[in-house]
């Protein structure tokens, strides 16, 4: 989810509801993956009869593409988060007052930094526009 939607990020939800007949208007990229959140009852839809949805939308733009469920609320962060990291996993996710910190492995945490913390910077900008809060990884 972005604040403002640019001309490209357009383009990929209008494709996307053309192709899954679902609106949406959250859609980010995370390790060069392009992420379209949908309502939690509309996920199997969206995915189509045998991911045959995701995988004429990932022929269309020659990229990667995930299909996550909507955060429903705080208590959907470390569902939201696997979903996005995945295959990665972390050991912990704490909230505390305005930061959310997550812990993981050395191997783990390198995975989640990303060269140059390319993928904590972006994963930084997704948990500030979802959940307006600060994200850390120990």
């Amino acid at each position: 989810m972005t604040k403002t939607i640019d001309m490209q990020g357009m383009r990929y939800l209008n494709l996307f509801e053309k192709i899954t007949r679902i609106s949406t208007r959250f859609f980010f990229f995370y390790n060069n993956m392009a992420i379209f959140c949908v309502p939690r009852n509309s996920l199997s839809r969206a995915l189509g009869r045998d991911n045959s949805n995701l995988k004429r939308i990932s022929e269309v733009l020659k990229k990667k593409i995930r299909i996550v469920t909507i955060p429903e609320g705080i208590g959907d962060i470390k569902r939201f988060v696997q979903a996005i990291i995945n295959p990665v996993t972390f050991k912990d996710l704490e909230i505390k007052d305005n930061e959310i910190i997550i812990t993981a492995g050395s191997q783990n945490k390198a995975a989640l930094l990303g060269r140059d913390k390319r993928r904590l910077l972006e994963m930084q900008k997704i948990i500030s526009d979802f959940f307006n809060k600060e994200l850390r990884i120990v």
